[in-house]
């Protein structure tokens, strides 16, 4: 049995029998006003909390949802989304499409606002995504593409970016590991199931994405997720596993690589009143200015006393510059 068809039996089983304790680690449910989440798309809740924030989702988007488990990140897109297949939800499991199809009459009754029209189910695969090119503002995943090897992984993004519009986002939340695992533990189908075992460094996971063409990326969040211990696991150590939160946006690939915020900040503490560098980058005195991984670079080879540049605080909320 392939590591696919392995998956693919972990979440039947998931939809016909709800399996609560299936992900460890979820952020909370989206609280806003008259947004009601039914008990059961909760129970269902099999990715690790949406990483998708509502400033991604302006202006009546088209947004695309691959993995659907319960439907619960299908109802809250569509609180933003409002109109007939404004969301599409894409699984290659029917039973989970079933499963949210129910679950969103059941929604209907909680929340006046939605109707079911409103999400487009399809059946379909991430490596070969049953949606238009260039047609999706906001695309997402959640603890879907570490299921992946090495050559799946790399398709799945290139069928995200090809259905993207100019400057849409493909916004995620997968498991990274610094710590490489050995050979069993990277082979256990089951452990891939769980996409734990398809873990990368968050710099290969950056650059799986970078060389598809994303010429912006934007890490907005690292956390503890699980650890695989010699007691419950083959391995002869502990293995840390982080949970990151990335937004990859299809912008232009910069002449000089791309731009990628791992929430660095630059301080001009200097005699004036700003410092401008001439490059598009003006740092008022004492003021933190968010800027790229490549920005920084190139200020602190200036080689400068007055300018303070952090370290990478893997958490960025926008704004600052590339």
């Amino acid at each position: 049995m392939s590591y696919l068809e392995t998956t693919h039996d972990v979440y039947k089983e998931a939809a016909l029998t709800p399996d609560v304790g299936l992900c460890c680690t979820t952020n909370p449910i989206w609280e806003l006003p008259g947004l009601k989440i039914p008990k059961i798309m909760q129970e269902m809740n099999y990715g690790c909390g949406s990483t998708v924030n509502a400033r991604d989702l302006t202006n009546n988007p088209k947004i695309l949802y691959v993995g659907v488990g319960g439907g619960m990140e299908l109802l809250q897109f569509s609180y933003f989304s409002r109109q007939k297949h404004g969301v599409i939800g894409v699984d290659v499991v029917q039973e989970m499409l079933e499963a949210s199809r129910k679950n969103f009459k059941e929604a209907e009754e909680q929340n006046d606002w939605f109707k079911s029209e409103f999400v487009d189910l399809r059946f379909g695969d991430a490596l070969n995504l049953p949606v238009e090119d260039n047609s999706i503002d906001v695309a997402a995943q959640n603890c879907l593409f570490n299921i992946f090897k090495e050559e799946d992984l790399k398709k799945a993004i290139e069928e995200m970016y090809r259905v993207l519009k100019p400057h849409g986002r493909l916004v995620m939340s997968d498991p990274t590991c610094e710590q490489p695992m050995n050979e069993t533990l990277r082979n256990d189908e089951r452990l891939r199931a769980l996409c734990l075992s398809g873990s990368l460094p968050i710099a290969e996971y950056v650059k799986a994405l970078t060389d598809v063409g994303f010429g912006t990326i934007e890490i907005r969040a690292r956390k503890p997720y699980r650890i695989l211990d010699p007691k419950n696991y083959e391995t002869d150590e502990l293995i840390y596993i982080e949970s990151i939160e990335v937004a990859a946006i299809k912008d232009p690939m910069p002449e000089d690589g791309p731009c990628i915020f791992t929430g660095k900040a630059a301080i001009y503490y200097g005699d004036e009143d700003y410092f401008d560098d001439k490059k598009g980058h003006v740092l008022l005195k004492n003021q933190p200015l968010a800027v790229c991984d490549k920005t920084a670079a190139a200020i602190a080879d200036l080689g400068r006393d007055d300018i303070y540049i952090s370290e990478s605080t893997f958490h960025y909320d926008g704004g600052g510059c590339c």
